[in-house]
């Protein structure tokens, strides 16, 4: 049986950033997380530490006996588009987007073989409808509210690799694909076979 990492590998791997999973510790703790397979260091200068799937696993589930964080105390997440429990807007946030679609382009010149940033990156094919939406949101589209009528809409479809993105009109949806097609997502227009409304499935493109 694996064991879990200790409270101060736990805090490292908790600190990561929420979109790149770069990590920051002491060389001993970064060392330690990469014997574990829970990071990696990247071979390109500065070197930085990343953490591994495995070690995005470990950050993501809630140990049993410590609550979930509150959803105004953990770490970014883009707006999908209907949450109940959404993030007020202003300056604030308009950082923290731009922020971490910084540090999303930062990751596919990292992680990308060619370290091109004008397609997504494998972090990005793992978290779609998260991808998706930050792209959405850095580019200033405004997500639907709880009630969904109004902004855009992010939602994981049974088909692998990707997304369908829903706006009111058809004008929203254009613009969300012109965003998606820069952002190095490939999009199609489609049509739901009952209500008739149309809607958008975006891929991550490869090449």
């Amino acid at each position: 049986m694996v064991r879990p990492p200790s409270a101060a590998q736990r805090r490292v791997i908790d600190a990561a950033d929420p979109v790149t999973g770069r990590l920051r510790g002491t060389e001993a703790q970064l060392a330690a997380l990469v014997k574990r397979g829970l990071a990696f260091r990247h071979p390109r200068p500065p070197h930085d530490h990343f953490l591994t799937p495995a070690g995005h696993r470990v950050r993501e589930a809630v140990p049993e006996a410590v609550p979930a964080a509150p959803p105004d105390g953990g770490g970014f997440a883009a707006r999908v588009g209907g949450e109940q429990d959404a993030v007020a807007g202003g300056p604030r946030r308009t950082r923290e987007v731009r922020g971490a679609w910084e540090g999303l382009l930062e990751l596919r010149r990292m992680t990308n073989a060619d370290g091109a940033t004008d397609r997504p990156c494998g972090w990005e094919r793992t978290h779609l409808v998260r991808a998706a939406a930050l792209a959405l949101e850095a580019a200033r589209h405004p997500p639907a509210g709880p009630g969904g009528t109004d902004g855009y809409r992010v939602r994981a479809t049974p088909q692998p690799e990707a997304v369908a993105v829903r706006t009111p009109d058809a004008e929203g949806l254009r613009a969300c694909a012109a965003t998606l097609e820069r952002a190095g997502w490939q999009t199609g227009e489609y049509t739901e076979p009952r209500s008739r409304a149309r809607y958008l499935l975006a891929s991550p493109r490869r090449v």
